[in-house]
């Protein structure tokens, strides 16, 4: 039954992805034909929705479908057998190396295809615009700051009315890529105010759990007082105020792809030989960026890869692709490393 909820949750997912999506150049489509199945981050699955529906619609003989279960989940059944590449929002963890490498009998590859920011989005009756500093927002995901009229929230906010609803912060209940990054941002960017850890499982007592992305939102809009992150495609489709995020330069930037674009170009490539793994610098200096973004990836074996498998990455990673991707509310790779994904996708 809980596979039956998933898959319907992604087949509505898709269904919103599609609309926005235009039919790509089929010219551009090294076509193959088969059927291939793909499991993980729900934050890429607009997404690879997007580009399931121009790849098939463009490769008749092509069946491609994929599970919107989380990234822990899409990499463990990876690493089971279970697809033939995972969707991820965190890299293979030093824990789960020795899996991936059997499971791939040789180097795994991480394939960085889809950026977008994380957005803080909220429902507080009677605000519609929201800055919040990194401290402000650990300290409400931590349940130090449990009223929106709080002193901190409105140094923040100088002279804006907050009423003093109180704060029901939402977080992800199951292993989610989109967890491991706010909490990696939190831990860099307010270390005095967030002392857990940073991984997949939220490590904060209190607060609202949700399964997936959509119950997230779910749970955001029918409750008052309600903040929580999620991926932006997910706030945009829900129609969801969301807060601007205080940044290394002091800035407090609304979110936006461009925006978000800023802090992924300014990320290191840290894998080496095709693994194209990133560490991205949530303290950027540049006053434009919006801080707080993921990166998801296509896990995939870099022996044994199949052809069809191969092909749909490389439309993923191609200009027509980056293009669907936008069109699906995220924001495109910056070309140098777009181009890069590209040649890594070529050696598979």
């Amino acid at each position: 039954m809980k596979m039956r909820v998933i898959a319907a949750a992604a087949l509505l997912l898709g269904i919103a992805a599609c609309d926005s999506a235009s039919t790509v150049d089929r010219a551009s489509l090294d076509c193959a034909p088969g059927s291939i199945t793909a499991q993980g981050s729900s934050a890429q699955a607009n997404a690879v929705s997007a580009w399931i529906k121009d790849y098939q619609v463009g490769c008749a003989e092509a069946t491609i479908e994929y599970a919107s279960v989380g990234s822990g989940d899409g990499r463990r059944g990876f690493y089971a057998g279970t697809g033939d590449f995972a969707g991820s929002d965190s890299p293979v963890a030093p824990g789960e190396q020795a899996r991936a490498t059997a499971r791939c009998r040789g180097p795994v590859l991480h394939l960085p295809m889809v950026a977008g920011p994380i957005a803080l989005a909220f429902t507080v009756t009677g605000v519609d615009d929201l800055r919040l500093s990194p401290a402000t927002i650990a300290r409400i995901f931590t349940g130090r700051i449990t009223r929106w009229n709080d002193q901190r929230i409105k140094a923040d906010n100088p002279g804006v009315p907050l009423p003093g609803t109180v704060i029901r912060p939402v977080h992800r209940s199951d292993s989610s890529g989109t967890t491991d990054n706010f909490t990696r941002f939190l831990a860099v960017t307010a270390p005095g105010e967030w002392r857990l850890s940073s991984g997949s499982a939220w490590p904060a007592k209190g607060g609202v759990a949700a399964e997936g992305s959509n119950r997230v939102v779910s749970a955001i809009e029918r409750t008052d007082g309600a903040i929580g992150y999620v991926e932006a495609s997910y706030a945009r489709y829900a129609n969801l105020p969301t807060a601007r995020v205080g940044n290394a330069a002091g800035e407090f930037v609304a979110l936006s792809d461009s925006a978000a674009a800023r802090t992924v170009a300014g990320a290191e490539i840290v894998g080496t030989d095709g693994d194209l793994r990133l560490e991205l610098d949530y303290r950027i200096g540049d006053p434009l960026a919006y801080p707080l973004v993921l990166l998801t990836y296509e896990i995939a074996c870099r022996q044994g890869t199949s052809a069809l498998a191969k092909s749909f990455l490389a439309y993923a990673a191609s200009s027509d692709g980056q293009d669907t991707a936008a069109r699906a509310g995220f924001a495109p790779l910056p070309e140098e490393l777009r181009a890069r994904v590209e040649r890594s996708v070529a050696s598979l």
